[in-house]
C-alpha cells in the first residue's frame, strides 16, 4: 500500500484521517509541525500528502509548493474547513490533486485517496 503523510494544525483531525486510512492498509504519519512534516519528507519515502489549508505557521499552500519543488512526484490532497474559490484554483494550480472540505466523509475521502494513488 502507499506511505501517506498527513499535516494539519489540530492534532485530532490529523490522527483521525491516519486511522481512516490506516484501516485501508496504507502506512500512514499525522504531523502537528510544518517543520517536522517537512524534514519527515525529505528523509523518507512519500506517495501521497494530505494537507489542511490552514496551519499554524505557514498555509497549506505553502507547504505544497515545497513539496512540488523538493518532491514534484509526491500526490497533495488539500482539505479545509474554510474553502473558497480562489484557494481552490490556487491548489490546483500549484499541483494539488484534489481539495476538499471539512468534514469529509470517509467513503469520500477514501475515494479521492484511491484516485490520487492509481493516477499515473
Amino acid at each position: 500500500m502507499a506511505e501517506i503523510v498527513i499535516l494539519d494544525d489540530i492534532l485530532d483531525a490529523a490522527v483521525l484521517v491516519q486511522k481512516i486510512l490506516t484501516r485501508r492498509g496504507h502506512a500512514v504519519r499525522a504531523f502537528t509541525e510544518e517543520d517536522d512534516f517537512l524534514s519527515h519528507l525529505e528523509s523518507s519515502p512519500v506517495d501521497l500528502a494530505i494537507l489542511d489549508l490552514n496551519l499554524k505557521k505557514m498555509s497549506g499552500l505553502e507547504v505544497l509548493e515545497k513539496i512540488k519543488r523538493r518532491k514534484p512526484r509526491v500526490r497533495v490532497i488539500i482539505l479545509t474547513g474554510f474553502p473558497t474559490l480562489e484557494s481552490a484554483k490556487e491548489a490546483i494550480a500549484l499541483g494539488a490533486g484534489a481539495y476538499c472540505v471539512k468534514p469529509v466523509d470517509v467513503r469520500n475521502l477514501e475515494e479521492i485517496v484511491a484516485g490520487e494513488l492509481s493516477r499515473p
